[in-house]
Protein backbone atom coordinates (compact mmCIF):
# COMPACT_ATOMS: atom_id res chain seq x y z
CA UNK A 1 0.00 0.00 0.00
CA UNK A 2 1.25 3.05 -0.86
CA UNK A 3 1.61 6.32 2.01
CA UNK A 4 0.78 9.24 0.42
CA UNK A 5 1.39 12.83 2.58
CA UNK A 6 -2.59 14.36 2.73
CA UNK A 7 -1.09 17.70 1.14
CA UNK A 8 -0.43 15.63 -2.06
CA UNK A 9 -2.93 16.58 -5.08
CA UNK A 10 -3.09 13.64 -7.57
CA UNK A 11 -5.94 14.35 -9.83
CA UNK A 12 -8.66 11.95 -10.44
CA UNK A 13 -7.45 9.52 -13.73
CA UNK A 14 -3.99 9.09 -11.97
CA UNK A 15 -2.55 5.56 -11.81
CA UNK A 16 -0.45 5.38 -8.82
CA UNK A 17 1.29 1.63 -8.28
CA UNK A 18 1.89 -0.51 -4.85
CA UNK A 19 4.52 0.91 -2.29
CA UNK A 20 5.13 4.28 -3.39
CA UNK A 21 6.16 7.37 -1.45
CA UNK A 22 4.60 10.27 -2.02
CA UNK A 23 5.67 13.08 -0.07
CA UNK A 24 4.00 17.15 0.83
CA UNK A 25 2.55 19.27 -1.99
CA UNK A 26 3.43 16.80 -4.37
CA UNK A 27 0.91 17.38 -7.86
CA UNK A 28 0.39 14.41 -10.42
CA UNK A 29 -1.81 14.62 -13.17
CA UNK A 30 -4.64 13.03 -14.22
CA UNK A 31 -2.31 11.30 -17.21
CA UNK A 32 0.59 10.31 -14.95
CA UNK A 33 0.84 6.77 -14.86
CA UNK A 34 3.21 5.69 -11.93
CA UNK A 35 4.81 2.32 -11.18
CA UNK A 36 5.22 0.51 -7.65
CA UNK A 37 7.81 1.47 -5.26
CA UNK A 38 8.95 4.79 -6.87
CA UNK A 39 9.58 7.59 -3.82
CA UNK A 40 8.57 11.31 -4.20
CA UNK A 41 9.85 13.60 -2.04
CA UNK A 42 7.88 16.97 -1.12
CA UNK A 43 7.04 19.37 -3.87
CA UNK A 44 7.63 17.30 -7.15
CA UNK A 45 5.23 17.66 -9.79
CA UNK A 46 4.63 14.90 -12.43
CA UNK A 47 2.40 16.10 -15.64
CA UNK A 48 0.99 15.44 -19.08
CA UNK A 49 1.12 11.46 -20.66
CA UNK A 50 3.67 10.06 -18.55
CA UNK A 51 4.47 6.77 -17.17
CA UNK A 52 7.38 6.05 -15.02
CA UNK A 53 8.34 2.58 -13.87
CA UNK A 54 9.33 1.22 -10.84
CA UNK A 55 11.90 1.95 -7.94
CA UNK A 56 12.81 5.43 -9.06
CA UNK A 57 13.70 7.94 -6.54
CA UNK A 58 12.49 11.71 -7.45
CA UNK A 59 13.50 14.85 -5.24
CA UNK A 60 12.00 17.95 -4.23
CA UNK A 61 11.08 20.89 -6.81
CA UNK A 62 11.74 18.23 -9.56
CA UNK A 63 9.23 18.65 -12.88
CA UNK A 64 8.41 15.80 -14.87
CA UNK A 65 5.88 15.74 -18.18
CA UNK A 66 5.38 18.90 -18.48
CA UNK A 67 4.89 20.71 -22.56
CA UNK A 68 7.64 21.00 -24.19
CA UNK A 69 9.51 24.05 -25.15
CA UNK A 70 9.38 24.45 -28.41
CA UNK A 71 7.18 27.33 -30.55
CA UNK A 72 6.04 24.08 -33.24
CA UNK A 73 4.20 22.79 -30.27
CA UNK A 74 0.35 23.05 -30.58
CA UNK A 75 -0.73 21.01 -27.93
CA UNK A 76 -1.20 17.28 -28.75
CA UNK A 77 -1.06 15.04 -25.91
CA UNK A 78 2.74 13.76 -26.50
CA UNK A 79 3.96 11.21 -23.97
CA UNK A 80 7.53 10.88 -21.75
CA UNK A 81 8.50 7.51 -20.51
CA UNK A 82 10.62 6.82 -17.85
CA UNK A 83 12.14 3.33 -16.65
CA UNK A 84 13.27 1.94 -13.53
CA UNK A 85 15.33 2.67 -10.83
CA UNK A 86 16.51 6.29 -11.65
CA UNK A 87 17.25 8.90 -9.39
CA UNK A 88 16.01 12.08 -10.58
CA UNK A 89 17.82 15.37 -8.12
CA UNK A 90 16.25 18.26 -6.88
CA UNK A 91 15.14 21.09 -9.60
CA UNK A 92 15.22 18.50 -12.37
CA UNK A 93 13.03 19.25 -15.53
CA UNK A 94 11.80 16.81 -18.45
CA UNK A 95 9.62 18.29 -20.84
CA UNK A 96 7.46 15.87 -22.82
CA UNK A 97 7.92 14.96 -26.65
CA UNK A 98 7.12 18.33 -29.72
CA UNK A 99 6.17 15.43 -31.89
CA UNK A 100 3.69 12.35 -31.55
CA UNK A 101 5.68 10.53 -33.29
CA UNK A 102 8.65 10.45 -30.96
CA UNK A 103 8.24 10.21 -26.96
CA UNK A 104 11.09 11.74 -24.69
CA UNK A 105 12.63 9.02 -23.26
CA UNK A 106 14.76 7.93 -20.09
CA UNK A 107 15.88 4.62 -19.60
CA UNK A 108 16.99 2.44 -16.23
CA UNK A 109 19.67 3.29 -13.94
CA UNK A 110 20.36 6.83 -13.93
CA UNK A 111 21.63 9.44 -12.38
CA UNK A 112 20.59 13.05 -13.03
CA UNK A 113 21.82 15.60 -10.53
CA UNK A 114 20.57 18.50 -9.52
CA UNK A 115 18.62 21.43 -11.96
CA UNK A 116 19.52 18.67 -15.17
CA UNK A 117 17.38 19.72 -17.91
CA UNK A 118 16.09 17.23 -20.16
CA UNK A 119 14.23 18.97 -23.39
CA UNK A 120 11.73 17.38 -26.18
CA UNK A 121 12.38 13.88 -27.58
CA UNK A 122 15.37 13.59 -26.01
CA UNK A 123 16.52 9.62 -25.61
CA UNK A 124 18.35 9.13 -22.48
CA UNK A 125 19.87 5.15 -22.44
CA UNK A 126 20.28 3.37 -19.23
CA UNK A 127 23.19 3.58 -17.06
CA UNK A 128 24.22 7.40 -17.50
CA UNK A 129 25.25 9.70 -15.14
CA UNK A 130 24.74 13.24 -16.14
CA UNK A 131 25.63 15.90 -13.52
CA UNK A 132 24.78 19.19 -11.99
CA UNK A 133 23.13 21.88 -14.57
CA UNK A 134 23.87 19.78 -17.49
CA UNK A 135 21.42 21.35 -20.55
CA UNK A 136 20.25 18.96 -22.87
CA UNK A 137 18.31 20.89 -25.89
CA UNK A 138 15.54 19.20 -27.72
CA UNK A 139 16.34 15.46 -29.48
CA UNK A 140 19.68 14.74 -28.01
CA UNK A 141 20.43 10.90 -27.53
CA UNK A 142 22.37 9.89 -24.76
CA UNK A 143 23.71 6.42 -25.21
CA UNK A 144 24.18 3.86 -22.51
CA UNK A 145 26.88 4.15 -19.75
CA UNK A 146 27.64 8.08 -20.75
CA UNK A 147 29.08 10.29 -18.21
CA UNK A 148 28.51 14.11 -18.27
CA UNK A 149 30.15 16.50 -16.34
CA UNK A 150 28.41 19.49 -14.73
CA UNK A 151 27.12 23.23 -16.21
CA UNK A 152 27.87 21.06 -19.87
CA UNK A 153 25.72 22.38 -22.78
CA UNK A 154 24.30 20.09 -26.05
CA UNK A 155 23.13 21.33 -29.11
CA UNK A 156 19.85 19.91 -30.38
CA UNK A 157 19.94 16.80 -32.17
CA UNK A 158 23.85 15.97 -30.79
CA UNK A 159 24.31 11.89 -30.00
CA UNK A 160 26.41 11.23 -27.30
CA UNK A 161 28.09 7.70 -27.47
CA UNK A 162 28.17 4.84 -25.01
CA UNK A 163 30.85 4.99 -22.51
CA UNK A 164 31.87 8.64 -22.93
CA UNK A 165 33.35 10.72 -20.66
CA UNK A 166 32.53 14.28 -21.33
CA UNK A 167 34.15 16.88 -19.11
CA UNK A 168 32.41 19.93 -16.96
CA UNK A 169 31.70 23.16 -18.73
CA UNK A 170 31.86 21.74 -22.40
CA UNK A 171 29.78 22.99 -25.04
CA UNK A 172 28.57 20.34 -27.43
CA UNK A 173 27.84 21.05 -30.71
CA UNK A 174 29.40 17.65 -32.55
CA UNK A 175 28.68 13.87 -32.01
CA UNK A 176 30.67 12.58 -29.41
CA UNK A 177 32.29 9.02 -30.15
CA UNK A 178 31.79 6.40 -27.71
CA UNK A 179 34.12 5.02 -25.35
CA UNK A 180 36.21 8.24 -25.93
CA UNK A 181 36.41 11.20 -23.06
CA UNK A 182 37.33 15.27 -24.06
CA UNK A 183 35.81 18.42 -22.55
CA UNK A 184 35.72 21.70 -23.91
CA UNK A 185 33.99 25.07 -25.65
CA UNK A 186 34.92 24.51 -28.36
CA UNK A 187 34.52 20.66 -27.61
CA UNK A 188 38.35 18.78 -27.89
CA UNK A 189 38.31 15.01 -28.01
CA UNK A 190 41.61 14.08 -25.90
CA UNK A 191 41.40 10.40 -25.63
CA UNK A 192 39.83 7.10 -25.07
CA UNK A 193 37.74 6.77 -21.27
CA UNK A 194 40.54 4.42 -20.55
CA UNK A 195 40.06 4.42 -16.59
CA UNK A 196 36.03 3.95 -16.88
CA UNK A 197 36.42 0.91 -19.32
CA UNK A 198 37.95 0.03 -17.11
CA UNK A 199 35.87 0.14 -13.98
CA UNK A 200 33.27 -1.21 -16.25
CA UNK A 201 34.73 -4.24 -16.66
CA UNK A 202 36.50 -4.19 -20.07
CA UNK A 203 39.53 -6.40 -20.23
CA UNK A 204 42.91 -5.08 -21.53
CA UNK A 205 42.19 -6.89 -24.70
CA UNK A 206 38.61 -5.16 -25.42
CA UNK A 207 40.50 -1.48 -24.45
CA UNK A 208 43.11 -2.43 -26.70
CA UNK A 209 40.90 -3.41 -29.63
CA UNK A 210 39.12 -0.44 -29.09
CA UNK A 211 42.22 1.77 -28.86
CA UNK A 212 43.00 0.69 -32.48
CA UNK A 213 39.72 1.69 -34.02
CA UNK A 214 39.99 5.14 -32.08
CA UNK A 215 43.63 5.73 -33.19
CA UNK A 216 42.24 4.96 -37.31
CA UNK A 217 40.11 8.05 -36.78
CA UNK A 218 41.97 10.50 -34.23
CA UNK A 219 45.71 9.27 -34.87
CA UNK A 220 46.23 8.70 -38.71
CA UNK A 221 46.54 11.19 -41.08
CA UNK A 222 43.06 10.22 -42.46
CA UNK A 223 39.90 12.22 -42.86
CA UNK A 224 36.61 10.93 -41.85
CA UNK A 225 35.65 9.11 -45.52
CA UNK A 226 39.09 7.57 -45.39
CA UNK A 227 39.14 6.02 -41.94
CA UNK A 228 35.78 4.54 -42.88
CA UNK A 229 36.63 2.88 -45.69
CA UNK A 230 40.05 1.44 -44.12
CA UNK A 231 38.14 -0.09 -41.17
CA UNK A 232 35.30 -1.70 -43.62
CA UNK A 233 38.43 -4.11 -44.82
CA UNK A 234 38.75 -4.76 -41.12
CA UNK A 235 37.47 -7.64 -39.00
CA UNK A 236 35.91 -5.92 -36.51
CA UNK A 237 34.95 -7.04 -32.90
CA UNK A 238 31.26 -5.99 -30.98
CA UNK A 239 33.18 -2.99 -29.87
CA UNK A 240 35.05 -1.70 -32.81
CA UNK A 241 31.70 -2.30 -34.85
CA UNK A 242 30.02 0.31 -32.12
CA UNK A 243 32.33 2.73 -32.57
CA UNK A 244 32.19 2.39 -36.71
CA UNK A 245 28.41 1.96 -36.80
CA UNK A 246 28.44 5.42 -34.48
CA UNK A 247 30.10 7.48 -36.56
CA UNK A 248 28.23 6.34 -39.80
CA UNK A 249 25.05 7.30 -38.32
CA UNK A 250 26.70 11.28 -37.20
CA UNK A 251 24.39 13.50 -39.11
CA UNK A 252 26.10 15.99 -37.26
CA UNK A 253 29.97 15.01 -37.85
CA UNK A 254 32.23 14.07 -34.82
CA UNK A 255 34.02 16.09 -32.46
CA UNK A 256 37.44 16.54 -33.22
Amino acid sequence: MSKIHPTAIIKPGAVIGEDCEIGPYCVIGENVVLGARNILHNNVVLDGHTSIGDGNNIYSFAVIGTDPQDLKYSGEPTRLRIGNNNKIREFCTINRSALMEEDTVVGDNNLLMEYVHIAHNCQIGSFCIIANVVQLAGHVHIHDYATLGGVTGIHQFVHIGSYSFVGGASAIKKDIVPFSRGQGNPYQTVGLNSVGLTRKGFSNEDVASIKEIYNLFYRSKLNTSQALAEAESMELNEHQQLFVDFVKNAERGISN
